[in-house]
């Protein structure tokens, strides 16, 4: 019998919303800080197929979450793509060389890389408790190209949205190369044991309609129906962060199985607008729970009764706040589990 989460994402309605959180796996855990710091450094934590999969496993031990997600990072596509993948001390990753419209056709892939994570999922898979939903994850191509191009985070995307403009053919080709390697990348993390997979696009809401058409909607798609084809009954979760009001199309025109909202959703709205029987995943603000007070039941009362009458997922509207108290996540659940 399929877990509760997953029998959510595929469209049936159950006594309950199941429930996990974005980024569960991380620094918020005390064990997950000790292990860390026995490791060294991030890359080094999730390259290590024995210590990701212990990452993994950490919240479904202390919580029972619904769902256990992969302990990885959405730039192991372009580290796979060639470009070289480092975390410093106290920052953000950085990709060198950052991508120019004249050298996106420079790189090579390095598949190897990936095998680690591979590796990973079957250590997991070998142990996660039947009920428990495993999930696999990659940044969708928009997302991943902005890190690709600017060599890091950036507040706006600018130096790929300027490129995106000034030379869409050559932002197609890195679009399509990412894409094609998702495809692949997510078919693997299913061959070796994933249930269901996520499209993280954390930067969709940078972009203006007709590029968020191109950008955004058209090369999820062509992920969700190579998924959809390569694997038969895989779900596909999409999460366009800030797409707003552009939630309808990307939902109707993507074909993924479930829809993540982020915590500026209105979710009664959400419920009206999304087509029926959509799944739908979120969508509290992190910093509710973050802050704890009792503003936190409200909320979160006020979601499950917005999507009292289709499939949810109850979830954050982005990952949780690394300084989140344990005793503020117990609360959560126990007010998602009634």
């Amino acid at each position: 019998m399929p877990g509760l989460l997953l029998d959510t994402l595929r469209g049936h309605k159950g006594d309950r919303a199941p429930l996990w959180l974005m980024r569960q796996a991380g620094r918020y855990l005390p064990e997950y800080r000790e292990l860390r710091a026995e490791k060294g450094g991030f890359l080094e934590l999730a390259t290590d197929p024995e210590f990701a999969a212990e990452v993994t496993l950490q919240p479904i031990r202390r919580f029972g979450f619904d769902g256990a997600i992969l302990f990885s990072d959405i730039l192991t596509v372009p580290w796979a793509l060639g470009q070289d993948l480092s975390f410093g001390p106290g920052e953000g990753p950085r990709l060198a060389p950052p991508l120019s419209a004249g050298s996106l056709g420079g790189l090579t892939r390095r598949l190897e890389r990936l095998e680690p994570v591979y590796e990973t999922v079957r250590r997991v898979r070998a142990v996660l408790p039947p009920e428990t939903t495993f999930l696999g994850f990659a940044g969708s191509p928009w997302t991943v190209a902005t890190y690709m191009v600017a060599g890091q985070g950036s507040k706006d995307q600018a130096e790929t949205r300027a490129l995106a403009y000034a030379d869409p053919g050559a932002m197609q080709v890195l679009i399509d190369a990412i894409a094609d390697l998702t495809i692949d990348y997510l078919a693997a993390q299913h061959k070796a044991g994933v249930e269901a997979v996520q499209l993280f696009d954390s930067w969709a809401g940078s972009l203006s309609p007709a590029q968020f058409e191109r950008w955004v909607i058209a090369p999820n798609a062509r992920i969700t129906a190579g998924l959809h084809g390569r694997c038969p009954g895989l779900p596909v979760i999409g999460f366009p962060k800030g797409a707003g009001g552009k939630l309808p199309a990307y939902a109707r025109e993507t074909g993924v199985d479930a829809i993540g909202l982020d915590e500026t959703v209105d979710p009664v709205w959400a419920n009206a607008v999304l087509p029926e029987g959509l799944p739908v995943q979120g969508n509290l603000d992190p910093l509710v729970l973050l802050a704890g007070s009792p503003e936190l039941e409200l909320s979160a009362r006020r979601i499950l009764e917005a999507f009292a009458g289709r499939p949810h997922v109850f979830n954050l509207g982005h990952g949780i706040d690394k300084e989140t108290p344990i005793a503020h996540v117990e609360r959560l659940i126990a007010a998602v589990r009634g």
